[in-house]
């Protein structure tokens, strides 16, 4: 169900309170059945809206930047049999100077009992955490986010509905991918513009702060795959002056940008060095089912075009993640070749980072990849298959466990990756003809796509290929801003990888947990049995972790 109200600006003629505070929800109802025409500042805002939608290009039009709460909706939808009602604000342009309004725009929920003064699973208008998803996936362009009783992937209440019935106000900001083009034909979305436009969404609810409900110091972002790498970069990098020249560029609102937590699925971050440890886990495979993404089926696979899958493609997969084959296919000997050069570089920057267990163990590799890191690599899939053998789960099949008396004893990291297979073919991101999703990423407003890796440029198969600027590189990898005295890191991390995620090596979001929890921060990290490369499946799970840290 749905309702248009036209909300009364009584928040401007009150001394005291913040402005959603201005009128209880029932006196603006009876109030909006006799008020002829909204707001000048509402049809102002409903223009921007029109203009959101359609923008291709830099706006030349100046936003306001402060949020016009008189012009709503409110909305039903029902979770779990029960009724979540709550106000929509809807496609709010976030910048002032948007390159791309229909993407640099977000919208906002806020649970309608708040109105009522009433409190939800404890929280209050003023104490309700800010849920922050966004919808980014493969470097793509996302679009604001919206709350759904059947999710594709789920088919149950996406995460947004289901932050909606915790009580947590949701703010669902879209932004620009690898894909934007003016209307001239220049790129207008590649790194680091996924990041600033999340930044600059930060910054639009700190300078709205007291116009609604929600708790500014308590952001919690979330994301799957790149969209998790994005969660991941928004949790490291906060206030960091090195994005400050693109959000000045933007007009974002002079706030700060960091976060309180940081909730990460299949994140696949330090894109720089990401080659190296997929080589490591499986480079002795030498087939893979990652298939060339067809024109359109990125869109397709989102759900933005009713259009049948190509035979053979494997269809549970994230939104915009690299499609998948159902037949493998064979390396070539080229990428045979680079593949080991990948494997043995890794051990090397491994041991640069550092890395301590939880006990302090020095995490290292020798020359081969043996050692402590990769013990440490085994354990984490050993724990995930003991506790689903604790809930009940018959793992006598899986050839890579050792199991006796009901306990998992050892596994073996190469059975593994031929069981599970490999996805990708080498290398994993840097791809040698360019063609990888990564290198389009780190294309420029002339370029589609640039090599980012030493070993990616030196192999390349494409003609006049270039590197890409190896500050822009940087900007888009989380560990090179973990531990730094000028930047905000959010304190609480969830990071989760699935046990049968091949679409990077278990070591990536590894090592992005250890160098956190090395600098004192707090980590939940898992490795969800049987769990492919997908993300809000544990929803429950991921607000009861909200839940503890916010309380």
């Amino acid at each position: 169900m749905k309702y248009k109200w036209n909300a009364i600006l009584l928040a401007a003629l009150l001394c005291t309170g913040p402005a959603w505070a201005a009128a209880p929800a029932g006196t603006q109802a009876e109030s909006a059945s006799v008020t002829a025409a909204p707001a000048p500042l509402a049809a102002s805002q409903t223009a921007a809206q029109n203009t959101a939608q359609t923008a291709a290009e830099k706006d030349q039009k100046t936003y306001s930047l402060a949020l016009d709460t008189s012009d709503y909706t409110v909305d039903t939808m029902q979770y779990r049999g029960q009724k979540v009602v709550f106000r929509s604000y809807e496609n709010r342009v976030y910048v002032s100077h948007p390159v791309d309004a229909a993407y640099e725009s977000m919208n906002i929920y806020v649970p309608e009992d708040y109105f009522d003064g009433k409190t939800i699973h404890g929280y209050t208008a003023a104490t309700a955490p800010i849920f922050l998803p966004n919808s980014v996936g493969g470097y793509m362009p996302g679009k604001a986010g919206t709350p759904l009783e059947n999710d594709r992937m789920s088919g149950g209440p996406n995460a947004i509905l289901t932050a909606l019935a915790y009580g947590y106000v949701v703010a669902a900001p879209g932004a620009r991918g690898r894909t934007n083009e003016a209307a001239d034909g220049t790129y207008t979305g590649k790194a680091p513009a996924l990041l600033v436009d999340m930044k600059a969404a930060v910054r639009y609810l700190r300078y709205n702060k007291g116009r609604i409900p929600g708790n500014t110091d308590k952001i919690i972002s979330n994301g799957t795959s790149a969209g998790g790498a994005l969660s991941a970069l928004l949790g490291a990098t906060g206030n960091s002056p090195d994005y400050e020249p693109y959000l000045k560029e933007l007009g974002a609102a002079d706030e700060r940008d960091d976060i309180f937590a940081s909730s990460d699925y299949c994140p696949i971050t330090d894109l720089d060095h990401a080659d190296m440890p997929y080589e490591w886990v499986f480079g002795d495979v030498h087939t893979y089912y990652q298939q060339a993404m067809p024109a359109g089926l990125m869109k397709m696979l989102a759900g933005e075009e009713a259009a049948a899958a190509p035979d053979g493609t494997v269809q549970n997969r994230p939104a915009n993640a690299p499609a998948e084959s159902a037949k493998a296919q064979e390396l070539t000997k080229r990428q045979i070749k680079v593949s080991a050069v990948l494997k043995k570089k890794f051990p090397s920057y491994l041991n640069s980072l550092h890395l301590r267990a939880a006990d302090g163990t020095k995490l290292t590799l020798d020359k081969k990849g043996n050692g402590s890191f990769k013990e440490y690599i085994k354990q984490l899939y050993m724990d995930s298959a003991q506790h689903a053998i604790d809930s009940g789960k018959d793992l006598s099949h899986v050839g890579w466990l050792t199991i006796e008396n009901g306990k998992v004893t050892d596994m073996d990291l190469a059975k593994y990756a031929v069981q599970i297979t490999r996805l990708k073919a080498a290398p994993a991101f840097d791809a040698l003809d360019l063609s990888a999703g990564e290198n389009s990423e780190f294309g420029s407003a002339s370029i589609n796509a640039r090599h980012f890796t030493a070993v990616g440029k030196k192999y390349n198969t494409v003609k006049k290929a270039k590197m890409a600027d190896k500050k822009v590189i940087g900007l888009l990898n989380p560990l090179n801003y973990i531990g730094r005295e000028d930047v905000t890191v959010a304190p609480h991390w969830r990071i989760r990888h699935g046990s049968a995620d091949r679409d990077t090596s278990l070591a990536v979001p590894a090592i992005l947990a250890l160098r956190l929890q090395n600098e004192g921060y707090d980590v939940n990290f898992a490795v969800p049995w049987g769990q492919g490369h997908g993300g809000d499946y544990d929803l429950d799970e991921l607000f009861a972790w909200a839940d503890s840290i916010c309380r």
